[in-house]
Formats: C-alpha cells, sequence, structure tokens
C-alpha cells in the first residue's frame, strides 16, 4: 500500500503504467477501486492509497467501492466480512476465524 502523498507524479505515472498500480483507495473510508472510477476520482489526495492488487486490499481491511466493483460485492462480501474481522482481531491479536 502506497499512500498518495508518498510518492511523487512521475513515479506514480510509471507504476500505473505498468501496471505495477491497479486500485486506489479511501483510508478514511476503508474502500478500494480501479483507477478510473468516478468516486475515487473526487477524493482528496490526503485519503488516497494505491495498492498493487485486489488481494492487498482486502488484506488491509479494505472493502470493494459499490460503483465500479459491483459484481465483486456481489461475489466477494462474505469474504471481505471474515477477513475485515480477523483484520479487527490481529489488531486486538487474537485471530478466532482463520
Amino acid at each position: 500500500m502506497i499512500n498518495h502523498n508518498d510518492i511523487d507524479s512521475r513515479m506514480l505515472f510509471a507504476k500505473i503504467k505498468n501496471k505495477q498500480i491497479t486500485l486506489a483507495g479511501n483510508k478514511k473510508l476503508r474502500i478500494y477501486g480501479t483507477l478510473n472510477c468516478i468516486s475515487g476520482k473526487r477524493m482528496r489526495k490526503e485519503n488516497r492509497v494505491f495498492f498493487f492488487s485486489e488481494k492487498e486490499a482486502v488484506n488491509n481491511g479494505y472493502r470493494a467501492c459499490g460503483h465500479c466493483m459491483r459484481k465483486r460485492i456481489k461475489t466477494g462480501h462474505a469474504e471481505f466480512l471474515r477477513k475485515k474481522i480477523n483484520f479487527r482481531l490481529s489488531l486486538a491479536g487474537t485471530n478466532f476465524l482463520s
């Protein structure tokens, strides 16, 4: 995960062009989506983070965007909830739902 403020524009565009960065997320709302999502484009720079993969986003406790990833929400909501619970439990030092 890369914070938008921690990467310069030139490096960011290079990583996007080379398909190293494929998703962006809102760190306050903990939502991730595609780079061309309308909701994501309106996001403040200080709230934006970038992910190398969907797995990385989910493992960091983010959920899929309801605008650009509707199919993902329908198929992966149960998996998201399980990972979110594990993520929160890991912060507390326990992991009941492995």
